[in-house]
């Protein structure tokens, strides 16, 4: 009996110790070296969602509003977007502008790009009432927050994000907006927003107006303002260069910011794969690690999906996203759009 005993003692714990071994191999592929931090690329960053399109209504020259329709959906505030997988599995990111209290649909409106990517033509031409798509978010990189005070500037689509703000603002504060566009057929939600703004709207439209006048607009700006602006890189950068101050800016770009220092070349260890790679001036870290890694994962490749998402080991990063967070950006990088800062880096790849 005693031998039996033994017996029993040892196979189980040669039992125990194997299921063990297991999942320490499971933690750790390579066990016994420490095991490895996850790779980022491609985590999504919000739950998808299905939803069917039971709206696609041209509401302006070149522009479709997109109605969606679920169950439950997740709130949002002003300034928050939408993004919106279509059926050939670009991704497109879009300003909610409808009703935030409106729990079974969501609202966007896109513009037609002619020479853009392709994403836009596909909403416009492809899409139809009754398909049902992917979104992901919502998510807001573009809040409304408390000021005495607030000045609007929106450049075409881009008063897709201020229209809710400007339904949601409380009554009797203190807010302009100038609504820009290139013909007022071509302005969206433009007759909802005269009746919202009154005399607080200024209207401009380059084909019989010519370029707004800034100036005039922050002319009496008080301490503190909130100036929102979402539009066309020219019309941003000529905001942040008539700054008042005292101000604060507040932006949502349609393209990846620039760097001031412009694009220079550097060199790229990807870690994990053992390669350094050369990433030239004109060229992004996407495209040379992509030459290497064919199958790393991407899409919308201009800094708002997160899908290119990188732990960053060593090197100063130029951020040119919209989307990662200040704590995000401390320790990773959406490589579509971002570089380096200096002559070198490293990434967890």
């Amino acid at each position: 009996m005693p031998k039996l005993r033994t017996v029993a003692l040892v196979a189980g714990a040669a039992l125990l110790t194997r299921r063990a071994l297991r999942r320490r191999v499971r933690v750790s592929p390579l066990w016994p070296l420490p095991a490895l931090d996850p790779p980022l690329s491609g985590r999504p960053r919000s739950r998808a969602l299905r939803l069917q399109l039971t709206s696609h209504e041209t509401i302006a020259d070149g522009v479709v509003q997109l109605r969606l329709d679920g169950r439950d959906l997740p709130r949002w505030e002003p300034g928050a977007h939408l993004d919106l997988v279509l059926p050939s599995g670009l991704v497109r990111q879009y300003s909610l502008c409808g009703d935030p209290e409106d729990g079974s649909s969501y609202t966007v409106a896109t513009r037609l790009v002619e020479d853009g990517r392709g994403g836009s033509r596909e909403v416009h031409e492809q899409l139809t009432e009754g398909m049902e798509l992917e979104v992901r978010g919502p998510r807001n990189r573009f809040p409304l927050v408390e000021a005495p005070a607030y000045v609007f500037v929106a450049g075409g689509i881009g008063i897709t994000p201020v229209l809710a703000m400007l339904r949601a603002l409380p009554e009797g504060a203190e807010w302009r907006l100038l609504y820009g566009g290139r013909t007022r057929a071509s302005m969206p939600f433009l007759e909802e927003v005269r009746k919202l703004a009154g005399d607080r709207l200024t209207v401009v439209a380059e084909d019989t107006d010519g370029r707004p006048d800034l100036d005039a607009l922050f002319a009496a700006t008080a301490e503190g303002t909130a100036v929102y602006v979402c539009g066309p890189e020219g019309l941003t950068e000529a905001v942040e260069a008539r700054l008042p101050a005292g101000a604060t800016l507040h932006l949502e770009r349609f393209a990846p910011r620039a760097s001031a220092g412009g694009d220079t070349g550097f060199s790229l260890e990807l870690r994990r794969s053992g390669r350094t790679l050369t990433v030239p001036a004109g060229s992004t870290v996407l495209a040379a690690v992509r030459r290497e890694l064919p199958d790393t994962a991407y899409s919308c490749e201009q800094g708002f999906c997160g899908t290119c998402q990188q732990r960053v080991l060593e090197g100063e990063v130029d951020h040119r996203d919209e989307l990662l967070t200040d704590a995000e950006r401390g320790d990773s990088m959406l490589i579509c759009v971002s570089r380096a800062r200096g002559d070198h880096l490293v990434l967890d790849m």
